[in-house]
């Protein structure tokens, strides 16, 4: 998608939105290698031993921010590779997948092996892969899939791996100091998959053949020996990571927090074999509602998919791209308020200068072209709408809608009507089954009786801000004068079943001030 403009180059000098501060970092670090290959490439890994998460998507939408505030930058032309490490042994059965036996009789083969469960692909690696580029797809990413099982057995690793060999002692001397004695004994950079079973074998080195490229290993007694090419053996995991580096020449790569540690190791060694290790960005974790790490083989948290249902691409983005070195929730409590923190940026967005557009994170979702279109009304009021209203459509909400908005039209509020399918789904779907309702006590129930007979004298052409006063004025004079905060709260548990609500005037002035007296009195019968 091309930038709507030109940034001012003061305006792209000041900005500290973590896009541009990054891609300034990495322009600077990788500045000679840039110059000298006329490119600059950008890697995000994956791991297809389970079924593709949010954290995934995360890692590529934020690399393409990056993209976006390198093309203001420089003209430099830019690759993202989406790698999937596809020739991983399979080491643990995902809990959320079908045929879990035939999985694990497939145990400790490559991903590229597995049968796949859904039969739907030639394998469960490959499944995995489309699932990732499917949903990639959807958001319109640019990038380069590369898969692992691909490169190692078409030969494309080949010269790197030789040099891997020919730097064996080297690299067992970086990472030997970092593993327990008993793993010591057995460790190698390189894991052979057995002629036999087909299994990436853990097995220790008996004899390296430099000149034949081929190891000697030992497998329970046997000795087998196997090349290093053409997908026959594959590398360990942190060794691995330096070859890809080094192989496909990366500039950036950004990771979990998790994986700082490796990043040092892969880091020493791909300066062993004779590169300079790529501009790195560590990101905090995503975490369910228990505070877990969201994980592919549990499947916890929130899906694309599911998130994909509730809300808008865009508003996914924008959760992506906020605080990405802070531990975030992912779970689907969080979907409303990321939606309406969306909403809200864009409505700033209209009266904001060329530097604080580099700061609104929409500038970032939409790579510079950031929707004119007027909000008409929060994600969370939507909600309250829906449920009140009782509409099981888009259609029927719309009718209710114009019935108080007689000036607006669906095409010209794009959003807005896809809020509305959002809205019916989510209410339906997460609100609806969590919903306790208070059943007022005596007191309480004549207060709210009082709040009726306030709005007899309130009519749909009142201003919103004067059916707010009413409502006040109505809580000071039964019982709540000292605690208004209390006052809305009961409102809001008996008529919406939640401690939060919409603001009533505003609410009531859409919703319809004789529907509003409908909905109180039937809600304390």
């Amino acid at each position: 998608m091309p930038l709507n403009k030109v940034i001012e180059k003061n305006n792209l000098d000041k900005t500290n939105a973590w896009p541009f501060v990054e891609a300034k970092k990495l322009l600077r670090e990788r500045k000679s290698f840039i110059a000298k290959k006329g490119k600059i490439i950008l890697q995000t890994g994956y791991g297809p031993s389970g079924l593709p998460h949010i954290g995934t998507f995360g890692e590529v939408a934020r690399t393409s921010m990056m993209v976006n505030a390198l093309k203001q930058l420089t003209d430099t032309p830019t690759e993202i590779i989406t790698f999937s490490d596809d020739m991983d042994g399979f080491r643990k059965v995902p809990e959320n997948v079908p045929n879990q036996e035939l999985l694990n009789r497939n145990l400790h083969k490559p991903l590229t092996q597995v049968p796949d469960p859904f039969e739907k692909f030639s394998s469960f690696g490959e499944h995995n892969n489309e699932m990732l580029k499917d949903f990639l797809n959807k958001f319109n990413f640019e990038y380069n899939f590369q898969s692992s099982s691909v490169l190692y057995k078409g030969g494309f690793f080949n010269p790197t791996l030789q040099i891997i060999l020919e730097n064996y002692q080297g690299i067992m001397d970086i990472i030997l100091p970092t593993l327990g004695k008993e793993r010591q004994r057995t460790y190698s950079p390189f894991l052979p998959i057995c002629p036999d079973t087909g299994k990436v074998l853990e097995i220790p080195v008996l004899e390296i053949l430099k000149e034949k490229s081929k190891i000697i290993f030992d497998n329970n007694g046997k000795k087998l020996e196997v090349s290093i090419l053409d997908g026959n053996c594959k590398l360990q995991w942190k060794v691995d990571w330096a070859m890809r580096w080094y192989a496909l020449d990366i500039d950036f790569e950004m990771y979990g927090k998790d994986l700082i540690e490796s990043a040092i190791l892969s880091s020493r060694i791909v300066k062993l074999i004779g590169k300079t290790n790529p501009s790195g960005f560590a990101y905090e974790l995503f975490l369910d509602e228990k505070g877990e790490k969201i994980s592919k083989s549990k499947g916890n948290g929130i899906t694309i998919d599911q998130w994909l249902e509730y809300a808008s691409p865009e508003s996914l983005s924008l959760y992506m791209y906020q605080n990405p070195k802070r531990a975030k929730k992912l779970y689907k409590e969080i979907v409303p308020k990321t939606v309406d923190e969306y909403l809200d940026f864009v409505e700033k967005a209209k009266n904001q200068n060329e530097l604080q557009l580099l700061m609104n994170p929409v500038w970032h979702v939409h790579n510079g072209l950031i929707p004119k279109e007027d909000t008409i009304m929060s994600f969370s009021m939507l909600l309250n709408l829906v449920e009140a209203s009782n509409a099981d459509s888009k259609e029927l909400l719309w009718k209710f809608v114009k019935k108080y908005k007689k000036d607006i039209s669906e095409k010209d509020h794009i959003i807005f009507d896809n809020l509305i399918g959002y809205a019916i789904k989510y209410f339906n779907d997460v609100i609806k089954i969590q919903k306790k309702y208070k059943k007022p006590d005596s007191n309480e129930k004549i207060a709210l009786d009082a709040l009726v007979k306030t709005l007899d004298d309130c009519n749909d052409a009142m201003l919103p801000e004067d059916i707010q006063t009413l409502i006040y004025s109505t809580g000071k004079e039964n019982g709540y004068s000292e605690n208004l905060r209390d006052w809305f709260k009961l409102i809001y548990e008996v008529v919406f079943g939640d401690e939060n609500g919409p603001r009533m005037g505003f609410f009531i002035s859409f919703f319809g001030v004789n529907e509003t007296k409908k909905l109180i009195t039937e809600k304390i019968k």
